[in-house]
């Protein structure tokens, strides 16, 4: 009876929660979310082209952030295990059979930067993502990043003062275009009543609908 008991609890810590299970809904929505973004993260190249023209190798770090804004993005809407992870795979591979100049290396890459920024999410039990969370997510893929990078390249053959300028610029344009403009994105689709049945959305529903009460009532 006790070893039944036990099994049973142990069985029970592996079941997760009824409001973080994924649904089919929101499985197709990442993915399409997820492609939608990679033509997008392609195009970043370009911007990365004329930051690095501009500004040197710190160019790259500057714009960085953005080709982390999927993962957060999915994470705000879904707030489930995996959103930003899987979304941020899925637009690094698709990117391959566009033409990326990565080419299988993104398979790795989308992993790793996934990864980076899911990590402040596990962190809190998927229950906080609030914006300092967010930006935090962008920070994780930053330094994900950069020390992917560092193998991948060779970062340990510059100065010190160029790595640590470019660590530090990376990790501000993660929190910024990857973590403040996911967050700003996913809200404004909220906003539109769009993701209503997705739980950001609800969370926007249900603050809407305080509002409201709230002005009826102050003008009684």
């Amino acid at each position: 009876m006790q070893r039944e008991h036990q099994t049973q609890k142990e069985n029970h810590k592996h079941v997760l929660p009824a409001d973080k299970k994924w649904r089919l809904k929101e499985i197709i929505v990442m993915s399409a979310l997820g492609v939608a973004f990679a033509p997008l993260y392609m195009a970043w190249i370009q911007v990365w082209a004329i930051a690095t023209g501009l500004l040197g190798p710190i160019g790259l770090d500057i714009v960085f952030g953005f080709w982390f804004i999927v993962s957060i993005i999915c994470a705000h809407i879904f707030r489930k295990p995996g959103a930003a992870l899987i979304s941020e795979w899925i637009a690094a591979v698709v990117q391959i059979p566009l033409g990326s100049p990565s080419g299988a290396w993104l398979v790795l890459t989308g992993f790793i930067q996934g990864f980076g920024a899911e990590v402040p999410f596990w962190l809190t039990r998927y229950k906080k993502f609030s914006t300092p969370i967010l930006m935090l997510s962008g920070v994780g893929a930053s330094i994900a990043s950069f020390l992917y990078n560092w193998f991948r390249f060779g970062y340990s053959g510059l100065s010190p003062v160029l790595i640590i300028t470019m660590l530090v610029i990376r990790l501000i344009s993660g929190a910024v275009l990857g973590g403040l403009a996911g967050k700003g994105i996913a809200e404004g689709l909220a906003a539109t009543g769009v993701l209503n049945s997705f739980p950001l959305g609800k969370e926007w529903r249900k603050k809407r609908g305080q509002a409201v009460y709230e002005k009826y009532t102050d003008d009684q």
